[in-house]
């Protein structure tokens, strides 16, 4: 069971995260997020991770242009793209910046199943995420969740974590429903938006973790 804390902002949050037992730390680069960090802000966080712990940087159609100024300023393991890259692109950044790529793909309806199959395909992971608000500006971190049932029992060719909605009292429901070894989490530990709770961030790791 993995475990990926999202949107981190302070040596507070991130310490909890780590301690909690977090296997994924994610840091986002998107100027409309309320957890949106600065090159600097995100270079001091992550240079404070343990060895093990995989850090991620979160982008949302980001071009290969920044994509190399973030790489050269932050060390990150592990690129999120959290847009409406498609599988191309995905392949693209994979292949220019050498780095494992998770892609964000939002599931509302049985429709939005496909696109799972054809990320699988180019992703080294899958974030099978509730699908964006139409006409909301964030991509991910809203607090929604979608029907879980719509990929009970469902495989990839590529690990795949779930995201959207999940909190510390929903997350083994989730996992259960869902199948899910790996989740990740944002908005379900923040007492607002961009604000971790600590408490919330030990809760969540350990009920996803008794889960299994």
């Amino acid at each position: 069971m993995q475990v990926k804390i999202c949107g981190l902002k302070t040596p507070e949050s991130l310490a909890a995260a780590v301690d909690a037992g977090a296997s994924y730390l994610g840091f986002v680069f998107f100027p409309k997020s309320p957890r949106h960090l600065t090159y600097r802000q995100a270079a001091e966080l992550v240079g404070t991770v343990p060895d093990g712990v995989i850090k991620v940087a979160l982008t949302v159609n980001a071009d290969d242009e920044a994509l190399a100024k973030m790489l050269g300023e932050v060390p990150i393991d592990m690129l999120q793209l959290h847009g409406s890259e498609n599988p191309k692109r995905v392949a693209h950044i994979k292949e220019r910046f050498d780095l494992p790529v998770m892609k964000a793909v939002g599931v509302a309806d049985a429709s939005d199943l496909p696109q799972l199959v054809e990320y699988a395909e180019v992703a080294d992971q899958l974030l099978v995420d509730a699908k964006q608000p139409k006409g909301g500006p964030l991509p991910g971190g809203n607090g929604l969740a979608f029907d879980w049932r719509l990929i009970a029992n469902l495989e990839w060719p590529t690990p795949w974590m779930l995201a959207g909605g999940l909190t510390p009292e929903n997350v083994a429901e989730a996992m259960r429903l869902t199948g899910a070894t790996m989740v990740d989490v944002s908005s379900g530990v923040e007492s607002a938006p961009g604000v971790k709770d600590l408490d919330k961030i030990a809760a969540f790791v350990k009920a996803a973790k008794g889960a299994v």
